[in-house]
């Protein structure tokens, strides 16, 4: 089943410098605008090999597709005339500055990591339902870093207060630690859609940062 145009638009798409080095996560919209500018190219797995097409032979390519191909991992954009495959990797012609090593210490990135899970009961919660909360509280010298922040239910939360989790008889399930890449990406990985990402992400040991 081929997805509609809003999620086809807002599907996600790997973009490469000059050199094939992944860089950023972009929509399919935003990679339309840089492959009709033709400041980018599609980066297609065919057959174990990858091929590269402007915007035009692209969508000459899709509408082939479209007929005979159609793969239920798919997404599509509809036009007034015809239906343009999403891409799932573009490459920039123009672009060749090295991908960040640094993967960003924020909130999204956090609770990625945690896949929205307490780490101290192990239930799934909402975003909306989860805190952050200092391993070692603040006030017995913890910082704020990747090492001593995990996602802590409501619960659990109040039931540690200002106590580090052996003062309060409560375990970690897992040690918290910085993620060698974006929590993220990772995210994506696990969809099957994606899988055409595999290769760039493990030919280098490096960050995609997400906007």
């Amino acid at each position: 089943m081929n997805a509609g145009t809003y999620s086809g638009l807002d599907a996600s798409v790997l973009v490469l410098n000059k050199t094939f080095l992944a860089v950023h996560v972009i929509s399919v919209r935003r990679a339309f605008c840089l492959l009709c500018k033709e400041l980018a190219e599609v980066v297609s797995l065919e057959d174990g090999q990858y091929a590269t097409y402007d915007f035009q032979s692209w969508s000459e390519l899709s509408e082939f597709r479209a007929r005979n191909f159609r793969q239920e991992d798919d997404d599509w954009v509809r036009t007034p005339t015809t239906e343009i495959q999403a891409p799932r990797v573009i490459r920039l012609l123009g672009y060749d500055k090295m991908p960040k090593q640094t993967v960003k210490f924020n909130r999204r990135n956090i609770f990625a990591r945690d896949h929205n899970q307490c780490q101290y009961c192990g239930k799934k919660f909402p975003t909306s339902e989860l805190s952050l909360d200092h391993v070692v509280p603040r006030s017995q010298g913890g910082g704020t870093t990747w090492d001593n922040i995990v996602c802590a239910c409501v619960d659990c939360n109040v039931r540690k207060g200002g106590r580090t989790p052996r003062q309060a008889n409560m375990t970690l399930i897992r040690k918290p630690e910085k993620p060698k890449r974006s929590p993220l990406l990772n995210l994506k990985l696990t969809q099957k859609k994606y899988q055409s990402w595999q290769s760039f992400i493990d030919a280098a040991y490096w960050s995609v940062e997400l906007k």
